[in-house]
């Protein structure tokens, strides 16, 4: 697979090295709509710096890997469908759910393999996690429990245009509900505060949520965000079952722990999630490659991306209004 790079910012390098570092993938050449930024990259690399339109006119490209800013992403998903190109996408496609589903129509016009950018489905102790839960290991599962903290908050002004915590950082959460659930998500209700920094809460969001989701069979889900851990980047999750219960814990840089006449010490978890889903976008380039080559659908998909942006406007309208919400509501 010969895969264009469009975005050459911080995730734009993490997606620049998994690709260098994965045989079936070539980097063909990378897009920027800060030129020094797109020709700084491609130097590193040893491949072209080009225009976003020079790279839908390629037809050496095989696929487009979007990493550019978020209101950028639905246009460009959408001139790749366009142009026969497989497309992975980091999330969202879009921040509101209309704009969302033109490009679904897009893709339905003009099919191509694509990916959406949920990279936490490839990190190894979580789909551990979701093949036990699969076999049976906990039974019938009842409840899940998921946290993702972050070591410390975004600047006010990324909140402003990010779309808020739900749609920009609980939304990988949501994905990781629906992917273990594995059923449909009747009812969201959401808490939130701004405990951390009040320039967020200034930015009219907030820095601390806490989420309950209900399925259609009546099991339950509960979803605790925070912008800051001074201890690292704290992501864990927990499946209770009848049978049982599995848990995927913090990763550390060696696992080693400790222990002497003061008690137990082990090492803080990794820092930020550069370090710690370091495997899953390595495993994320590889089934998208694979997905294109195989003729199948990735692990996750432009659809998933719609379910989890109505999960965050369903959260963010339950906070507005103290209320439970329907997903029926949200269409």
């Amino acid at each position: 697979m010969r895969l264009a790079l469009i975005g050459a910012g911080r995730i734009g390098k993490v997606h620049a090295r998994t690709i260098d570092l994965n045989p079936e993938v070539t980097l063909a050449a990378v897009a920027d709509v800060h030129a020094e930024a797109a020709e700084s990259l491609a130097r590193q690399y040893g491949v072209r710096a080009i225009s976003a339109d020079a790279i839908f006119e390629d037809d050496g490209i095989d696929a487009v890997l979007i990493a550019s800013s978020t209101p950028t992403h639905a246009d460009y998903l959408e001139r790749a469908a366009q142009s026969g190109k497989a497309v992975l996408c980091e999330k969202p496609i879009a921040l509101d759910l209309a704009r969302t589903r033109e490009a679904l129509k897009i893709l339905e016009d003009h099919p191509v393999t694509c990916a959406l950018g949920f990279n936490r489905r490839h990190d190894p102790q979580f789909a551990a996690l979701k093949q036990a839960v699969a076999d049976g290991r906990i039974g019938d599962m009842e409840s899940l429990i998921i946290i993702s903290r972050d070591p410390a908050p975004p600047p006010a002004e990324y909140v402003r245009a990010s779309g808020g915590l739900f749609r920009d950082m609980m939304i990988h959460d949501f994905d990781m509900a629906r992917w273990l659930l594995d059923e449909p998500i009747i009812q969201v209700q959401a808490q939130g505060s701004c405990l951390i920094d009040p320039a967020i809460g200034e930015a009219g969001d907030v820095d601390t949520a806490m989420v309950t989701l209900i399925t259609a069979s009546g099991r339950l889900c509960h979803i605790s965000n925070s912008r800051r851990a001074c201890y690292g980047y704290d992501q864990r999750i927990e499946a209770f079952g009848s049978a049982g219960m599995l848990q995927a814990s913090n990763e550390t840089e060696t696992r080693l722990r400790f222990t002497g006449e003061p008690g137990q010490v082990e090492e803080k978890p990794k820092w930020f999630f550069l370090e710690r889903y370091a495997q899953a976008y390595s495993a994320e380039i590889n089934d998208f490659a694979d997905a294109w080559q195989q003729g199948r659908a990735p692990l996750a998909g432009a659809q998933d991306g719609l379910e989890a942006l109505r999960l965050a406007d369903a959260a963010q309208l339950s906070l507005l209004e103290r209320r439970p919400v329907s997903l029926d509501e949200i269409g």
